[in-house]
């Protein structure tokens, strides 16, 4: 199977993990702009971050037969502290750069009134440069957090198929599916989705708008559930064509919006360096070998 994890924290995760995903068929990911784990303290350290995810990141998935793409936003987590906020104002910067395919993470944690001015602004950086939107929703008060999610994202005149409401569970997925959003599932160990349970949900909504991913960062997490999930659909009976339409035609689709995914093979070059540095130490990674 051919997969596009359109949701995976790439910078929290080692080469074998970059590995294991081309071995398992991944071809192509979608980074969003995540909070670091502790305080960011500066808007400095930001651009910095961005910076990676446009550069070092993008050239290191690449070296294990990857694509890269990111999304840049200021996440939820974060828009509660006056030290990051004015983060909005260098986001158009990099909005206009290759390689971003959305505007994301955005959306709610704690469902605070910071965060929805945030969420709103970013809503609107969306459409000033023509990009698709990613959102989170809350791990908390889900169902209240993507109602609200779908009120502003319908007062921002943003067209819904232009909107990825992302992290649903059983409860929230319907009101995103009248909406008219795409719905995006994240399938974790313990906690979120199981691919068990998404599939039973793809059995009852059909596959239009689904996008389903790892979301793996720095916590327990598997960038290989969305190869899992593909294989528990073949299990309970959807062919080839389903598994490959929700697992890389939907990314593709939604992603697609923004005109520019780079999908054609990449074949890395050994002496292939970064600003000075490469992950390769002389040796070819083993996603690479004949």
């Amino acid at each position: 199977m051919r997969i596009f994890d359109p949701h995976i924290h790439m910078t929290s995760r080692t080469t074998d993990d970059y590995e294991a995903m081309y071995a398992a068929g991944v071809r192509a990911l979608t980074e969003p702009a995540f909070w670091l784990g502790q305080p960011r303290t500066s808007v400095g350290s930001f651009c910095d971050y961005f910076d990676g995810l446009l550069g070092w990141e993008r050239f290191r998935a690449g070296q294990f037969g990857i694509r890269h793409h990111c999304t840049i936003a200021l996440n939820p987590k974060e828009a509660n502290d006056p030290r990051c906020v004015e983060v909005l104002d260098i986001l158009p910067r990099y909005l206009a750069k290759d390689g971003v395919v959305a505007v994301g993470e955005v959306g709610f944690d704690a469902m605070t009134a910071d965060e929805e001015k945030v969420f709103i602004r970013q809503l609107e950086l969306a459409g000033e440069h023509d990009l698709p939107v990613l959102v989170h929703t809350p791990h908390r008060d889900k169902v209240a957090g993507t109602r609200r999610t779908l009120e502003l994202v319908k007062s921002s005149g943003l067209p819904p198929e232009r909107v990825l409401v992302d992290h649903l569970n059983e409860p929230t997925v319907a009101m995103v599916a009248d909406s008219g959003c795409w719905m995006g599932f994240s399938i974790y160990p313990d906690t979120k989705m199981d691919e068990h349970r998404m599939v039973t949900i793809l059995t009852e909504y059909g596959l239009d708008r689904m996008i389903v991913n790892s979301a793996a960062d720095w916590g327990r997490s598997d960038p290989l559930k969305t190869a899992k999930t593909g294989r528990a659909m073949l299990e309970r009976g959807f062919t080839d064509a389903d598994v490959d339409r929700v697992l890389w035609q939907n990314p593709v689709a939604f992603y697609g919006q923004s005109g520019r995914l780079l999908l054609d093979e990449i074949r890395p070059d050994e002496s292939a360096t970064f600003q000075g540095n490469s992950v390769l130490r002389g040796q070819r990674p083993a996603a690479t070998e004949e």
